[in-house]
């Protein structure tokens, strides 16, 4: 039986194709060579001293439904770069999550700190088309490519000067992860196949990512002690989205996670 992972990965594949139909790979490669070279600038803002926060503009998900109604998303970036975020993850998925490439377009234009296209990565298109939308990294998923797929992609990232989050949900995918040379590892806490929540997978897959591969924990994390745990394992960012967008507030919860308040 498909899982809604499946279901994005093949959803993401018929997306390709019809992108390429409406804009061929070599216009959106010469609209990425002209822009300038990100120069990982999405690593280098969580390599800092403290924990980095990734904060997600998401207007819905597969397992929560519409998250936010009211959706102004640039405002929202804007508001995350004032409170202190250190990178903003755009949802580009447009079926699930709502989420659009002219998103990333307008706010990468917004804002000065590093952009992450958050989206189903399955064609190399797709980190292309990245590029040339003001990204500074694309998220690699384990679970959804094969050993070859996630290097080649991960090097083409490389290549552009685009960091990649490798994310992985279980031993075997750190190990792959690695591997494929990722020098931004995640962990995701949510099963993409259940869609339940484990903080606990953070913790544990910890031990098992080299102390120079950046470390990243996503989903779940809803709390000062959530955040104050990951700090403890040795986390170097986390990577935050609901809990963000149902606060009306923005910049007081992103204090308040901090454990600035």
């Amino acid at each position: 039986m498909a899982t809604i992972l499946d279901e994005l990965a093949m959803y993401a594949k018929m997306r390709v194709v019809e992108a390429k139909q409406r804009e061929p790979l070599s216009v959106v490669q010469a609209r990425a060579d002209a822009r300038p070279d990100p120069g990982f600038a999405f690593e280098k803002a969580l390599a800092g001293p403290d924990l980095a926060f990734i904060c997600e503009v998401k207007k819905a998900s597969p397992s929560k439904g519409l998250i936010a109604p009211e959706f102004p998303y640039v405002q929202i970036a804007r508001e995350y770069e004032a409170a202190g975020a250190d990178a903003i993850s755009v949802l580009t998925e447009p079926k699930w999550f709502l989420g659009s490439k002219e998103y990333l377009n307008e706010i990468s234009a917004e804002v000065s700190i590093p952009c992450l296209r958050k989206d189903f990565t399955v064609d190399e298109y797709m980190i292309w088309s990245a590029k040339a939308r003001g990204a500074s990294a694309v998220l690699l998923i384990c679970t959804i490519l094969d050993d070859a797929r996630l290097r080649a992609f991960r090097e083409l990232a490389d290549d552009l000067g685009l960091s990649a989050l490798v994310e992985a949900h279980d031993e075997k995918e750190v190990e792959r992860a690695l591997k494929a040379g990722a020098r931004v590892l995640g962990v995701n806490n949510r099963n993409l196949k259940d869609f339940t929540v484990d903080t606990e997978n953070s913790r544990r897959l910890r031990a098992l990512i080299p102390d120079d591969v950046l470390y990243v924990s996503e989903s779940g994390v809803k709390t000062a002690e959530d955040v104050a745990l990951l700090r403890e394992v040795g986390a170097d960012a986390v990577l935050i989205g609901e809990t963000l967008m149902r606060a009306p507030d923005k910049t007081a919860k992103l204090a308040e996670l901090r454990g600035s308040v």
